[in-house]
């Protein structure tokens, strides 16, 4: 219980953070003031058009990238892996380019057609990369890797071709794959919600599951388990879940490869407590993030793909030696 404890304090630090801090600042009492339902009309629509909608949707993104890197690294049986090791944001990003090529009307499905394609292309790409990999009745670990690899240099030279092709489109573009597309409103929340909580929920009941896959496919299958259908039942509610997160906030990286990272070493490697430790602190640290891409270059605001990167590359660089060390390839 202790760890789950620590793990959602830091989480209501960082939310109340989240929903202070921007263009204009938001006092603790004025927040509580705007929930008690006596704050100012400013206040009042700060917190609940803006800064609200945009915690929600920072956390339940950061929720699904952390809990869906866990999920993987079970899966794959490897501390370096993460969310887009398939194919999942190159497909999600070739969705998104080729829905903004296409002039939309301004209407809710106008402004849900990127999101969607997104969605849709992430899913495509997931599976397509699931067919090439299958051999008869099994998909070796090594095959669906291989296939991902190529899968996802064919989406990206199909997106780079789009987007030289579309010049007006190109920055906006870019400030998606960038992972800058946090500005929505509760509508994409609610449409986005059900995903996660179906392949998020999935995955924490699979604790003992990806516990029983690190001994191997072969023991596990003596000790009761069906390899190939829990294989692919987390494959596709993690890939759901990491479809959903990028085709509403855009791409971000490496947020599923720490936090499952650090959560393994503070707390261990069980995969019951990992799953949902991995989500609580998916979800603050992408809140953190957040924050500093909004006040580190501020008024302007860079997108928070940046901050993910510039911090998880060179902790990509630290487990890849410390794996390497210790004998975990």
């Amino acid at each position: 219980m202790r760890p789950y404890l620590s793990s959602f304090f830091f989480l209501i630090i960082a939310v109340i953070v989240s929903l202070a801090i921007g263009s204009v600042f938001l006092p603790l009492q004025d927040i509580f003031a705007v929930i008690q339902g006596s704050g100012s009309d400013l206040a009042t629509n700060i917190l609940w058009k803006i800064r609200l909608p945009r915690t929600v949707l920072v956390a339940l993104t950061g929720m699904a990238l952390g809990g869906s890197g866990a999920a993987y690294q079970g899966l794959f049986r490897n501390p370096l892996a993460d969310p887009f090791l398939i194919g999942i944001s190159s497909g999600a990003g070739l969705g998104a380019v080729l829905a903004m090529s296409i002039d939309w009307t301004y209407s809710s499905w106008g402004l849900m057609a990127i999101p969607l394609a997104a969605f849709i292309s992430a899913l495509l790409t997931v599976a397509v990369v699931y067919f090439l990999a299958r051999v008869g009745q099994t998909t070796p670990i090594t095959n669906l890797i291989l296939s991902g690899v190529a899968v996802s240099a064919f989406a990206t030279s199909l997106m780079s071709f789009l987007m030289l092709r579309s010049d007006g489109e190109l920055r906006r573009a870019m400030s998606w794959l960038m992972g800058g597309s946090t500005q929505l409103g509760w509508e994409f929340i609610l449409v986005i919600l059900p995903y996660l909580l179906i392949g998020l929920g999935v995955l924490i009941i699979s604790g003992h599951t990806l516990n029983l896959l690190q001994f191997g496919d072969e023991q596990a299958q003596q000790l009761g388990l069906n390899v190939s259908r829990s294989k692919t039942i987390i494959l596709i509610m993690a890939s759901m879940a990491t479809a959903a997160a990028v085709a509403f906030a855009g791409i971000i990286g490496f947020v599923g490869l720490i936090v499952p990272h650090v959560m393994r070493l503070w707390f261990g490697s069980d995969y019951r407590k990992l799953v949902p430790l991995s989500i609580i602190g998916g979800a603050t640290a992408l809140l953190f993030s957040d924050v500093i891409a909004r006040v580190l270059l501020a008024p302007q605001e860079i997108p928070v793909g940046i901050i993910t990167s510039l911090a998880g590359a060179p902790f990509f660089l630290w487990v890849l030696r410390r794996s390497k060390t210790q004998g975990l390839w």
